[in-house]
């Protein structure tokens, strides 16, 4: 079993905050692979369901960003998981809006969510990053990150979202670069191909057969001096 924890803060007035990109991310993985319908548990919602051969639990913490920890926290005891079966989506500052990035371990750079999860349960787990763009001076982060995606980013945002729920199933099986690969083709599919085919060249006919001379040596020789 795996626990996938989105990010975010819970209520309509933050649904379409940038901070809330990890909500986001879980409700299209549940949505295109028929998971449960969301129910109250853990300090958030949680829905369950399988990604191939993989049972997953998603949740979305209710805690506020502040204190995503605890909610994250109860729900590993109460599967009995390993920090190691846990992998947080969040929403990540310093990669361009649009970009994903995977991690596993280290510091939590100032994240609220991510320091939190650090107090409860240690850096030992497993980050989906996404990018949603910086603007530009760290005294404008808060209102940023709290404001809603902009109408410009709708379409990258849900090729991004389309990616991560035709990724998921080898997110869940451990393997990080076919999951990638499929948020890769989302985000940047590949180019058909244009080029005209070249016409085909005409077959070369065959050589026609020498005509055979069936004349006597005699009638050669004489029609020589006609």
């Amino acid at each position: 079993m795996k626990l996938f924890a989105g990010l975010g803060n819970p209520g309509t007035k933050y649904a379409g905050n940038r901070h809330n990109i990890g909500f986001m991310a879980l409700e299209a993985i549940a949505d295109a692979h028929g998971f449960a319908p969301w129910r109250a548990k853990f300090q958030g919602e949680v829905s369950e369901g399988r990604l191939g051969s993989e049972k997953v639990v998603l949740l979305k913490p209710h805690t506020f960003m502040n204190l995503s920890g605890q909610s994250v926290g109860e729900a590993l005891r109460f599967y009995k998981l390993d920090v190691s079966d846990l992998t947080v989506f969040h929403d990540e500052l310093d990669l361009a809006p649009g970009k994903l990035r995977l991690k596993q371990g280290g510091g939590h750079a100032g994240h609220n969510g991510l320091r939190s999860i650090h107090e409860h349960l240690g850096p030992d787990y497993a980050r989906v990053r996404l990018g949603i763009g910086h603007p530009g001076h760290k005294d404008r982060v808060s209102g940023y990150v709290l404001s809603d995606f902009a109408k410009s980013d709708r379409d990258w945002l849900d090729d991004l979202m389309r990616g991560i729920a035709d990724g998921a199933p080898a997110l869940a099986s451990g393997d990080g670069a076919r999951f990638s690969n499929a948020v890769g083709l989302r985000m940047s599919p590949p180019k058909p191909d244009t080029q005209p085919a070249k016409p085909k060249a005409a077959p070369t006919p065959a050589a026609s057969p020498a005509t055979e001379d069936t004349r006597n040596p005699l009638q050669k020789l004489v029609d020589r001096f006609k």
